[in-house]
């Protein structure tokens, strides 16, 4: 009996953490700041040369 316990507690564990992965994410994917700040450069290139000139 502990041994078919043990066996399905792993098999359990494993559908628990493949459908986890396969779950839709809440948290958006982590930017950089340097890749952040090239995104924003290229997004409005007149606003970093305006108020230079």
């Amino acid at each position: 009996m502990n041994r078919q316990k043990k066996i399905k507690h792993l098999l359990k564990a494993h559908a628990k953490k493949a459908s986890a992965k396969l779950a839709p994410k809440s948290k958006p994917k982590y930017i950089c700041k340097a890749d952040r700040l090239k995104v924003d450069a290229e997004a409005s290139p007149d606003a970093i040369i305006a108020p230079s000139a």
